[in-house]
């Protein structure tokens, strides 16, 4: 019997083996797994090039658990290990076996798992004590046992053993019985070797019986050993695709449609992609794509393998090129996954852009279902941005589809305002905002309709990338100020009319939660309405971003702004202001002239103290000025006392600010049920 010590350069390997290497302790059952089917797939090749001349024979990997024992085996029947062998690849830990096997036979033996020669230390992460009975395939080799208790102290000494290959024996400690569950270790089988290129063999398959599930006497394959990514396109139908979807993501709606990547220069990939129905909801899940290394899984937290934008897909990706051993700051620093991320954005806008141009009415069909997906991609992705100018759509509200270049051709001669903005025009609620894209129409404008989770964002970025480009929703203005063509025409009205106009209107509008109001009025023509209510677009833009970001709380806890916008050419509001200036310029008049009078005294008396030097004579001034200004708020105050009382026994204000609130789906409650009663009783 030998004995000796294991060749680290640290006795404390072992704890760090367990705390560093690998971030699940459940990862040690892979990594057993994934040596067995690389010594088996070893002996395959070495058939293949006439250096093994036996009979392969059984060349499944088996799983037992032997819950009496306490112990958890891995079996297989590959190459095996003689003495000298254990004494290299495992006493001398992170001698890769595998990088030495794969340099000699680099032609043929490209899907051999292990790379870095740690995979078997993490047996000890759940193990008091790990046992390997192994016999080479070598003629003439004698079996050995290998034992360690997780010390750097080993035993190994001959033993009888009759079939080629190596058990791997691990004595579970009192920490992690739970692997002594066959329920887990098949949860597990499932999880990191349902595609491994050799069959796994776990346990029994089992039947109802009785009134519960018992083993038969057929053994249980967990995986299938050429999953469809492996498999050449041309050679697969839809079906295929649309079967192999259901057992990623069993009880989901199908696809809309997939890719399959395959591509071996300048780093080797396959792998399938799906495209769900994602309507307007995203759901950023970190663990809808499944990331392999030669059919052995690896993770689901695919970030920094794929754009974040591709969140959104399912299914998997497998490359040679991630290791085994993967953490997520080396795929976020590593230079080749930075490449396959690049390629796998690249190879779907590929796809996206085929599929327009070969069938642009289908494509226009899935538009809804992912758009969402597209303009996260644009938002997020500038490589994205560039490909995707090429289809990306733009809708209007009669279900027009446009691309880019398209729409800019449509509105650029009629939406082009005095400064040479080309003005898209939009909605996001098509029945809310009805009526202000049905007055846009009438102007001979196009209406987008842009109700998507993203829209606003991606209003922004477009606004950045086209130039000369403005998006104003229909509401921020009358139809006839949504693009200036000249300068406005200014409203033909007096001051004391102006101020009547605005004391009546302004005290007439119903209080809302949250909600300021200013009254404004405009020269408009006398077939438009009223009045109507308009919300400022950028003010808008910014209470709207400030919900879906932080850092913009200022924005987001500021009143809804809106303008009552009256129009001073309509006959409705003619007549009103002319029974207004019967009624109350009398007594309006006078109270205008007053203030008029005490602001000329304020101004005289401010100039005359700049002129003063003495502090108590620029005091005595102050002090009359602000005597005179209390003067001058009271009377406004009178003033729009007279107006407002006035305005409240008018039914016809009421009813022209109703209309606009209710045009805007401000008008609600109350004050609903009020314009309600009132328009009965006009009728």
């Amino acid at each position: 019997m030998a004995t000796g010590k294991i060749g680290v350069t640290t006795e404390n390997i072992f704890p760090v083996i367990k705390k560093f290497l690998y971030s699940d302790h459940e990862i040690f059952l892979r990594e057993l797994v994934s040596n067995a089917v690389d010594a088996t797939r070893k002996l395959k090749t070495l058939e293949s090039f006439g250096d093994f001349k036996g009979e392969l024979g059984d060349m499944s990997v088996r799983v037992n658990v032997d819950k009496e024992a306490g112990t958890l085996t891995v079996s297989d029947h590959g190459i095996g290990m003689d003495a000298d062998d254990i004494e290299r690849y495992i006493n001398q830990i992170a001698f890769s076996g595998a990088e030495e096997f794969l340099e000699k036979y680099k032609d043929t033996a490209n899907s051999i798992i292990g790379h870095f020669g740690l995979g078997f230390y993490s047996a000890f992460m759940v193990s008091k004590k790990v046992v390997i009975r192994s016999l080479s395939y070598k003629e003439g080799a004698k079996a050995v046992e290998w034992s360690c208790d997780g010390s750097p102290e080993f035993e190994m000494h001959e033993i009888e053993k009759a079939d080629r290959g190596t058990d791997v024996i691990l004595y579970i400690d009192d920490d992690n019985k739970e692997f002594l569950e066959q329920v887990r270790v098949d949860t597990l089988l499932r999880k990191y070797c349902r595609f491994l290129p050799v069959p796994v063999i776990s346990g029994k398959e089992q039947e109802w019986k009785d009134g519960k599930y018992v083993d038969t006497d057929k053994e249980k394959v967990v995986n299938a050993t050429e999953p469809l990514w492996t498999r050449k396109p041309a050679d697969l139908t839809d079906e295929d695709y649309l079967r192999f979807y259901r057992e990623l993501k069993p009880g989901e709606e199908d696809p809309m449609f997939w890719i399959h990547l395959n591509v071996d220069y300048p780093f080797t990939l396959t792998g399938i992609l799906y495209f769900p129905k994602i309507k307007n909801n995203i759901d950023i899940r970190h663990n809808r794509i499944q990331l392999y290394c030669n059919q052995v899984y690896v993770t689901d937290q695919v970030e920094g393998v794929v754009p974040e934008f591709m969140m959104l897909m399912q299914g998997v990706i497998d490359s040679p090129d991630i290791p085994l051993n993967v953490s997520r700051s080396y795929l976020q620093a590593d230079q080749q996954v930075k490449k396959i991320s690049s390629y796998i954005s690249k190879k779907v806008a590929e796809k996206l852009d085929r599929m327009f141009r070969d069938n642009r009415a289908e494509f226009e069909k899935k538009w809804n279902d992912i758009e969402v997906f597209i303009k996260y991609g644009m938002l997020t992705d500038e490589k994205f941005y560039d490909a995707a100018g090429k289809f990306f759509l733009l809708r209007d509200i009669s279900d027009r589809y446009y691309t880019l270049e398209e729409y800019r051709t449509l509105v650029e001669a009629t939406q082009t305002d005095k400064d040479g903005d080309v003005v898209y025009l939009y909605a996001t609620d098509r029945t809310a905002q009805y009526s202000y894209s049905r007055g846009a129409e009438e102007k001979g404008y196009n209406v987008l309709l842009l109700d998507g989770q993203l829209d606003q964002h991606l209003i922004q970025m477009l606004e950045s990338k086209l130039g000369k480009t403005r998006f104003v929703r229909v509401d921020s203005d009358t139809p006839e100020r949504l693009i200036r063509k000249q300068d406005e025409k200014n409203a033909d009205v007096s001051p004391l009319q102006a101020d009547l106009l605005t004391g009546i209107f302004r005290s007439q509008i119903p209080a809302i939660d949250n909600t300021n109001f200013i009254v404004e009025y405009n020269s408009l023509s006398a077939g438009d309405a009223p009045a109507t209510v308009t919300q400022n677009e950028m003010m808008r833009r910014m209470k709207e971003m400030a919900a879906m970001q932080q850092g913009m709380n200022f924005y987001g806890q500021m009143p809804d702004m809106y303008a009552l916008v009256v129009n001073t050419e309509q006959p409705v509001v003619k007549k009103v202001l002319a029974d207004a200036v019967e009624a109350l310029e009398t007594e309006v008049g006078p109270l205008r002239a007053k203030v008029d009078s005490d602001n000329s005294e304020i101004e005289k008396l401010r100039k005359e103290m700049d002129s003063k030097k003495e502090e108590s004579e620029k005091k005595e001034l102050r002090d009359k000025i602000s005597e005179i200004e209390k003067e001058v708020g009271d009377t406004r105050s009178s003033e729009e006392k007279l107006i407002a009382d006035y305005a409240s026994e008018q039914p016809v204000v009421k009813q022209i600010i109703d209309l606009a609130l209710l045009q805007s789906n401000l008008l609600r409650g109350e004050a609903l049920a009020a314009f309600i009663r009132r328009s009965v009783s006009l009728l």
